[in-house]
Formats: C-alpha cells, structure tokens, sequence
C-alpha cells in the first residue's frame, strides 16, 4: 500500500454516539512522539531490554476484560505510538452477530449519523473511557517499572492528552486499514508519525 492516509481526527464527531457498536481505528501518540517503546530495525519493533511495549500490548487486551462490549482487533506498536482497531459490540457478542459484524456496525453508524435512531445499540462503554482507562492503566504500570530502575523515565505524561480516531464505515476501508497496520514498521520512514530516535 502506498502513501495511505487517513483522517485521523482529534475532536470527536459532533451529535455521533460512541457508546454504540463499531469499528473505530485508534492511534495514540506517546508525549513529544518520543521513542519510549522500542526502536524499528529490518522492519520490525526492536523493544528495550525490558520490553515497555510488551507491557502496552498485555493492557491493550486488558481492555476485553475490563469492557464486556470490547473487542481488540489488527493492532501495532510503533516507537512512539500504537494502532489498533476496537470493535465495540454494543451488546457483548463478539463475531456472532446476525449477518457480517463488520456491516452490522457500519449499519448502526449510518443509522445514527443519518437521525434514525430507531434500533442500534447505545448501551455501551463510551470510547473515551476505554482509551482513558488503557492510557491511565499503561502509564500506571510505566511509573512503577521507572521507580524499579527497569524504564527510562518521561517528562510530565507518557501518553499525549488526546488520540485520534477514524470510525471505520466499510469492509473495504476495514481491510486497507488492516494492511496498513500490518505494513507499519516496514514503512515506518514514510509514516506521519515518522521522528528521528529520541528520549526525554
């Protein structure tokens, strides 16, 4: 895949329902894009040698447990950030919907985002509180990996205050975002969220 991008937008859609089912893709930037998780070499994530980004990804599936209605999909971990995909089912079913999960979701956005508001399922854990929860539990865990001499310390936060999300409307775009996911340290040079190594 070449030169993909995506309109990863920080201010959440107006009027839109993030309690209800979906497929969001998710980045999160560490502080000043820092390389706190690791370095990329021969296309692959080289970690620290007490792995923080081991540590990221055993909270990033944490989140099934603590959420009944969450399910983490394709995801990576960068030097300094991550992506991932979250299905939020809504009713806490996972992949046994009636038909495709994936179009029972873009039929409930496009539902909601059309004013139809007549089925769908709206009583889900809001998407803010799930990446707040994994960002407060993961910087939690690095704190006390620092207070052991086993992390580099941060300056202030670990995680930037916002994230970006990209609500995911289609199989078509699912499965582009999937390969640019998976295609992410090959390419690591050409991606926007591209610095030089760097540490506080």
């Amino acid at each position: 895949m070449s030169n993909i991008r995506f309109n990863r937008q920080s201010i959440r859609l107006r009027n839109y329902d993030y309690t209800q089912s979906g497929f969001y893709f998710i980045t999160i930037c560490a502080q000043n894009r820092y390389h706190y998780f690791g370095e990329i070499v021969g296309a692959t994530l080289r970690g620290r040698p007490n792995n923080p980004h081991t540590m990221i990804e055993q909270w990033l599936f944490e989140m099934e447990h603590k959420f009944h209605d969450v399910k983490i999909g394709p995801h990576v971990i960068m030097p300094n950030h991550i992506h991932f995909i979250i299905e939020k089912t809504g009713d806490g079913l996972v992949g046994d919907h009636i038909g495709s999960p994936l179009q029972n979701a873009v039929d409930c956005a496009e539902k909601h985002i059309s004013g139809d508001h007549s089925s769908g399922n709206h009583a889900g854990s809001p998407l803010r509180n799930i990446v707040g929860w994994f960002k407060t539990m993961t910087t939690n865990e690095y704190i006390r990996n620092v207070k052991l001499g086993l992390y580099e310390p941060f300056e202030k936060r670990l995680w930037q205050r916002n994230y970006y999300e990209h609500i995911i409307r289609d199989k078509r775009e699912y499965y582009k975002i999937v390969e640019y996911i998976q295609n992410n340290p090959a390419r690591w040079e050409q991606d926007s969220m591209y610095t030089e190594p760097s540490h506080p």
